[in-house]
Formats: structure tokens, sequence, C-alpha cells
């Protein structure tokens, strides 16, 4: 018999269907729920059944109580999983699910709403025998009062809405003015993301490492930790990648935060998975952050080193069966990587990219690679939700391995239709700091610290592109001339000899010599044989140059090649040594100066317009706020102006590039 008849899956996106795998390979069936935003999404696709719950706002559909436990009626649903965000710590939500006899997956009631509170959290952490980090503890009045205690405490300081998670309703601040600053937008998401504007403050801890606990606990008492993930790389308070176990932490650090969060789960008879999140400083000490009530993001590379399945186990500690396992049963397996794709612009200071997936290709699924996604080609990245597309996650007998597999999977992962991370990622992956496993939180805001473009970080391979673009353009000549019918004609050769102009004007002229197996390009003196079974029109390249094995993105208009490889993009031409001469003869296209003019970097809402025509602005004063995917984007004056003309009232729905501003 199965253990529960009917799972209702209270959330959206690679979680949903993360969870909905698990619950059929237990021979439960499964219900979505969806918004109309997702009347097509994957999750609804891939469940028994599914529910329509509302609009597109959260607070229509999946933060909405009521309909959710109407859904499970309906569908005569006898438990609920939350997955991670929304309702997933709740505590009403909890409530409201045993009021009509239908199982929540997760902890119990008082767990959720004392690690849900940071306050709370914090006290019950510190009477339990946790590390605490220095602060203030009681919920704070108004900006000045943060001002007053940060003041006392001494900057940097980090200001945290108490119902906050997921790097939302979080700001970090140096001086007063941040200070002020950072309450009101902390405030402000804190309320629109989790229905709580109480915000706290405390010491901010600079240069740490964020590690976390990952432990499950059952009905009868017993408590399992599953090793540390180090998840140091983070954006924003966000985590980008992720790693177990932590190439830092060492065997007796980690026993003792293993202990401590086993003290922190009795002391609030904690039930299911959850996650004790620590930093560490340069000592290996180390402080309590919070308690997540639920599963992480980052729980696949929990699963691959141990070989648990951590859904599997909280439906069945929900049904009352007893963990399976001691905790000297569990046993570590090499090393696993997270990487988080998100539809966003890492060039344009990350915002985020809306629109349809129109190629979306994952790398090949194996024993090394896996991927959790809740998209799938032709589907829509909207802007009303968390811009993830997916988790890609590798798993090898070494960190340097793992490393290894992860960037060429990133080079294999195909998606068109939005801009994403992926290139980024690949180029952090190729960081000597990440390499040799020197991480903090401040990891990203040291190594680019004006941003991210795609020179940013060049391969050691990058002079085997030339050749590369060279080969993909002769087999387009090839096939054309094949299609054409003029290789019938032995008087006609497809030219060997050609010329790849690279994006600064540079000229690298090379020779191509095509068999059977091989393709050998002679560039500069050197020889690059390439072997591959690429064709035409294909958007990934695989394939291997000099031995060494080699995955790239591929776009092409006519005779021009964008190959995207381990974060780096080379923007070629490829022609002919004559057309090559010539084109240095032709004038340059001036871009158009759009200097005087603030353009929306991203789709969104303006819910803040700071400005009116006619006002003078100072240098660094705030202009506007868009709110894009639950998250609060202040935008400030990069000069002293005054203020031409308004375009945007506050309230309106903003597209890319819209113009928002004109300067005087």
């Amino acid at each position: 018999m199965p253990l529960f008849k009917k799972i209702l899956i209270a959330n959206r996106g690679e979680i949903a269907c993360r969870a909905m795998r698990s619950a059929t390979n237990l021979g439960i069936a499964t219900v979505a729920v969806y918004s109309e935003a997702d009347s097509r999404a994957k999750h609804v696709r891939e469940a028994d059944e599914a529910v329509l719950l509302g609009g597109n706002a959260p607070a229509e559909s999946y933060l909405n109580i009521e309909k959710i436990v109407n859904a499970c009626k309906q569908t005569g649903a006898d438990a609920v999983y939350p997955g991670y965000g929304f309702l997933s710590e709740n505590a009403a939500f909890a409530i409201a699910l045993e009021k009509v006899g239908i199982t929540f997956i997760g902890p119990n009631v008082r767990a959720i709403e004392a690690m849900g509170d940071k306050i709370t959290s914090k006290n019950i952490a510190e009477k339990a025998g946790v590390n605490v980090i220095p602060g203030h503890t009681e919920v704070l009045k108004d900006a000045d009062e943060a001002v007053k205690i940060a003041n006392r405490i001494g900057y940097p300081v980090m200001l945290k809405a108490t119902a906050g998670g997921g790097g939302k309703g979080m700001r970090v601040a140096f001086n007063d003015k941040e200070c002020v600053d950072g309450f009101a937008r902390a405030q402000s998401e804190g309320l629109s993301s989790f229905g709580d504007d109480r915000l706290f403050i405390e010491k901010y801890i600079e240069q740490p490492r964020h590690i976390e606990i990952q432990l499950i606990a059952d009905t009868h008492g017993k408590v399992i930790t599953l090793n540390a993930r180090e998840c140091s790389i983070q954006r924003r308070h966000q985590k980008v990648i992720e790693e177990a176990p932590s190439p830092y932490i060492t065997p007796d650090t980690r026993r003792i935060m293993s202990e401590q969060a086993v003290l922190l789960a009795r002391a609030v008879d904690y039930v299911s998975a959850g996650t004790v999140e620590l930093i560490a400083d340069k000592d290996q000490n180390f402080y309590f952050l919070e308690m997540n009530t639920r599963l992480q993001v980052e729980h696949p590379v929990t699963e691959l080193i141990t070989g648990i399945d951590l859904v599997e186990l909280m439906i069945r500690v929900a049904a009352g069966e007893a963990l399976p396992l001691e905790q000297e049963d569990v046993q570590l397996e090499g090393w696993a990587i997270e990487s988080r794709i998100y539809a966003e612009n890492p060039m344009r200071d990350f915002v985020p990219s809306i629109g349809r997936l129109t190629r979306y290709v994952e790398p090949e699924h194996s024993q090394m690679v896996r991927v959790d996604s809740g998209v799938a080609e032709g589907d829509e990245i909207s802007m009303y939700y968390d811009p993830m597309i997916s988790k890609l996650i590798t798993h090898a007998p070494t960190r340097d391995l793992a490393i290894e597999a992860m960037q060429l999977a990133l080079d294999e992962y195909t998606v068109q239709g939005v801009e994403t991370n992926i290139g980024f990622l690949s180029s952090i992956l190729q960081q000597p700091r990440f390499i040799a496993g020197d991480l903090d939180t401040d990891f990203i805001s040291a190594l680019y610290p004006e941003g991210y473009d795609e020179t940013t970080c060049v391969p050691d391979n990058v002079n085997s592109l030339i050749p590369l673009a060279a080969t993909l353009h002769y087999r387009y000549a090839l096939r054309a001339a094949e299609l054409s019918g003029q290789l019938r004609h032995h008087a006609y050769q497809v030219p060997t000899k050609w010329v790849v102009v690279d994006d600064a004007g540079e000229h690298h002229p090379v020779d191509i010599c095509q068999d059977e197996k091989q393709t050998r390009i002679e560039y500069f003196g050197k020889h690059y044989f390439i072997k591959d079974q690429w064709t035409p029109g294909q958007p990934r390249y695989r394939g291997e140059i000099n031995g060494q094995p080699v995955a790239a993105q591929v776009k092409r208009e006519q005779y021009r090649y964008v190959i995207s490889h381990k974060g780096y993009s080379l923007n070629a031409c490829v022609l002919t040594p004559n057309v090559a001469r010539l084109s240095r003869l032709m004038p340059e296209k001036k871009a158009l100066d759009l200097s005087k003019f603030l353009l929306s970097p991203m789709p969104g809402l303006l819910i803040g317009l700071k400005v009116k025509a006619g006002d003078r602005i100072d240098q660094g004063d705030e202009l506007v706020i868009i709110e894009a995917m639950k998250m609060e984007n202040s935008i400030r004056a990069e000069n002293d102006c005054i203020i031409k003309e308004v375009f945007c009232d506050s309230g309106s729905t903003l597209e890319v590039d819209q113009k928002i501003l004109e300067f005087e």
C-alpha cells in the first residue's frame, strides 16, 4: 500500500517536478496547482491531476491558503508537499491543513513558528548551546532606531526581515545612509515576499564562508545529519553555486557543527528535513544564521554524495515511518557541485530576462550529470516568479573532476529565447580561487568588481576557437555546395583558405584540409586537429580539438558566428581573403546615443517614481524602484543632472530598454 493515496504539490517549477518524481516512484498519485501564467507549465503537464488556483500574482495563487486547501478537497489529496518558498515555512498553512485532516509533509507547527522568525530562532539557538552572531534581537521600530543600533554594534551590519529567506528582505549597510535606505528596501521586500515587514539587525561578518548542515528527523526521536554543504558563492545573498562536502571545513569542525545542529533540532522537537545555516570565519569559528524548515534548493548535492533521496524520506517520515538508517550508516561518496541556471543577463547587472524558450536542450543526463528542471522547449519564463530555469548538478570521485564535468555540461547547455547566466557560471569555475577552494560570500564582488562580460575570463584554449570558427563555416560552405549541386562540377572547389575577423577587427588567416576522419587547420604556424560529428544547423558543438574534449554553443547568421565556450564568446566573421581585404575599407557604424535617457534595465513593475520633471538631482540620488521577479531594484543617478521629462507613471509595467526619464 502506498504511504499516501495522493499528494498535492503546493509549488511550481523544478521543485514541483522533483517532488513528483519521488512520489511517483513510491506509487503515489500527484496533483499540481497552477496560476494562469503557468497553465502550460512543465509541472502541470507531469502531474496526474492539476487545479487552477487563479491569477498570476503569488497572492492570488501559490500563496493563497484557502484555494490550495480547496484543491486538496476537490482532488481527494491526503497530503501536501510544499517544496521551498511560497507556503513551505508558513505555520498558518500547516494549521489549515491539519484542521481538515490533510498531512503536511514538513515539520510541526511549533518548529515552523520558532525557526521561521529569525529573532525567535536566534534566541532558541543561543539557549540550546549554538554559537550565534552578535546583534540586536528586538524588532526595529524604524530607520532611526536601526541607525542608532548600527552605530552601537559597529558597521558593517546586516538588516534582515524576520520572516525572510532566499536573499530577500536582506541588506548590508556600511554607513548611516545605507542603513536608512536598506531599512526601507528590506522592509518592503519582507512585506511583499512574506507578508511580514518586521526587521532586526546584527553584525555583518566580512568574508565569511556559508556552511549548511543538512538534517532529517522522524517522529520517533531520531535525528540524523547528512554532512555539510558549502554555499559561499553568492550574489546579493542569493546562492549561485553550491557543493558538498565543503572544501574548507575540517572533520572536527563539521562534527561540532553537526552536534549543534542536532541540539537545535531537538530544542524544537523537529521532524522532517531541515537545514541549519552557519557562517564560518577564517579561523573556522562559526555562528548560527538561521534554520530553514524545508528542503533547500541545493539538496541534490547532498543526495548525490550520500545516495539518499531526501524527498522520499520526507514523505516516509510524514507518514509516521521511522528513519531506515542510523547516523553511522551515512556514507559519503565523491564530490557534487550544483549550478543554478537563471534567466538573467549577467552583462546588464543580472537583470531578469523573460520570454519564450525558443530552443532548450539540456546536457546529456548520466551518472555524472543531473538536471533538475521545471521547463521545456516552448515554455515561457514569466516576470511573476523567480527566474531560475533549472539546477545543473555534477557528481564525480574528486572535486577537480566534478568541476571539469560541470564545465563541460555548462558548455553543452543550450538555452535560446532568454538571456542566461550560463557563461557567468563557466567563468566562476575557471577562477583560480574557485579551483583552489578559496571561497567566501564576497567572492563574486571581489573577482568581478566592474561586473561580468564575456571577456572577463578567457579560457586557456581560447586560440582553438579561431580554427573552430573556420571549420564550422567550411562545413556550411560544403553543405551549400552539395545542396546546390556545385560539387558535381569538377571545376568548382570549396575554398580552403579563409580569414577569421574577430570583434577587434584582427584578421586571422587559416588553411583547411578535410579528410574522412578529421579537419586539419593551419593557423599561424600551428596545426589544430578537429574531430566531431557536428553538422550545420546544430546549436551545440561537441568534439575534440587536438585530442581534448570541447563543447560550445554556436549561433550563426550567414558568415557571422558567436561561439560560446567556458564563459567566453568569440564574435567573428569568416570571410574569403579577398572579402576580408575589402572589409577593411567599410566605414564603422556609429552607435545611437542614449546617454540622456534612463532606460529600464529589466522587465518589471515601476513601484517607485522618486522624481518629476524639473527636479535637480545629485549623483547617487534614487530615481526609480523597479520590482521584478519578487526583488526590488533601486536605480540611482550616476551623475548630477536635471530631469527634463518623465515618460512613465508609478504602477506602469515596463519592458527592457523602455524609456523612463530624460535628462537635460
